[in-house]
């Protein structure tokens, strides 16, 4: 059983010893055993309100069991969600283990989107080479997007975790903007048709290709570009001297400046590359057949905040972000099926809230009960000691 170190109790924000519960030892099993009692008691609230709101708790079950897995297309349909889902998970858990908290991704989806956009449809590119430069400006975009909240907090302090959630407004008002005015990426006019605030459809040779034909599983090159980035951040996290000084730098960032980390930077460059994956993550919604392929205001459609969640169910961790975004590409496949059911489409939200309380709850509970029991037993052995002392006093 791993020892608690001398100066935990003095670490505020109480990272290292949520850590410290995910080892092997007792506070491991606790951790892991609350974690199920957990997902019981969120399943069964979940079935409880299904029920209190009219519908069928095995029914709402078949019906998400047929929408996301139940057959090869289902499963087209949950693979397409993952993928962005996974992207954004994999640039949070990067930022988080720096101690910098993007809460912004949702924005970085939409900025994304929209410089891909611009790029595919104003770009005289033919070929796979328009795919690869649409990726590649989305990613940079997010990332650049991301990039002025630490600029922000480097120049004027501003809170990064206000800032990142402030810009996501921001972005949806620079999306809307785009595609109501006919100059920049409003779709074009045909005849005396209705303008609708969207863009023209993106051409063929900017679309992710799929392996596999309806009715068999299909399999969208977006899994594979979210599947790699998971890959290439797992390995530089623990693989690298960049990912031993970025999490170092979020467990002490004092020990970080000591050791002779650029904290400004490298939280910076964290903080970038979370709004590169974000960004990258809009152009897969926007070139794979989960959209129109066409920007729309409203099509980041809640992956930023989703993937923000995955990010925090799989404990800022990107291999197990993949299981999880899997889960998450489930409940979003199967929603439209629970739907017809007559369940409201919110109650899908809920378990998705559930689930998250359920995995994110037992390692701060156990460890705040961890601290509240050294205390406890600090204060015991204090006031035991002193009697001995006075009778051993000359």
């Amino acid at each position: 059983m791993r020892e608690t170190p001398p100066n935990a109790g003095r670490d505020p924000s109480g990272r290292l010893l949520a850590l410290l519960t995910l080892g092997p030892g007792a506070s491991g099993w606790r951790t892991g055993l609350a974690t199920v009692a957990g997902v019981v008691v969120a399943l069964a609230l979940s079935s409880l309100l299904i029920a209190v709101t009219g519908g069928s708790p095995l029914a709402s079950v078949r019906a998400l069991f047929q929408g996301s897995v139940a057959d090869p297309t289902a499963w087209t349909s949950t693979l397409l969600y993952t993928a962005p889902l996974l992207l954004v998970a994999v640039g949070a858990c990067v930022s988080a283990r720096s101690g910098v908290f993007n809460i912004g991704q949702e924005g970085q989806v939409l900025v994304g989107a929209l410089f891909a956009a611009w790029v595919g449809l104003r770009l005289a590119v033919t070929g796979p080479a328009l795919l690869v430069v649409v990726l590649t400006v989305a990613a940079l975009a997010g990332g650049a997007w991301a990039g002025l909240s630490a600029l922000m907090y480097r120049l004027r302090g501003v809170n990064i975790v206000v800032s990142t959630l402030l810009m996501t407004f921001v972005a949806q008002q620079l999306v809307a903007f785009a595609v109501n005015t006919p100059w920049l990426l409003q779709e074009s006019r045909v005849g005396d048709a209705v303008v609708a605030p969207q863009s023209n459809p993106l051409p063929r040779s900017a679309l992710l290709g799929s392996f596999g034909e309806y009715p068999d599983l299909q399999v969208n090159g977006g899994l594979l570009v979210a599947v790699t980035g998971a890959a290439i951040i797992a390995t530089a996290i623990t693989r690298t001297r960049w990912g031993f000084r970025l999490t170092m730098l979020g467990l002490n960032p004092l020990a970080a400046r000591h050791a002779g980390v650029r904290a400004g930077a490298l939280g910076g460059a964290a903080l970038a590359v979370s709004g590169a994956f974000a960004g990258l993550a809009g152009a897969v919604l926007l070139t794979s057949p989960v959209g129109v392929h066409r920007l729309q205001p409203g099509m980041a459609m809640n992956i930023g905040w989703d993937g923000l969640l995955v990010a925090l169910v799989a404990r800022n961790r990107p291999v197990p972000a993949v299981a999880v975004a899997l889960l998450f590409g489930a409940l979003r496949s199967g929603g439209g099926f629970l739907a017809a059911t007559g369940v409201p489409s919110f109650v899908v939200d809920v378990v998705k809230a559930l689930l998250v309380l359920a995995f994110v709850a037992p390692p701060v509970v156990i460890a705040a009960l961890r601290r509240r029991g050294t205390g406890v037993r600090a204060a015991r052995d204090g006031h035991g000691a002193a009697p001995v002392a006075e009778r051993t006093a000359p």
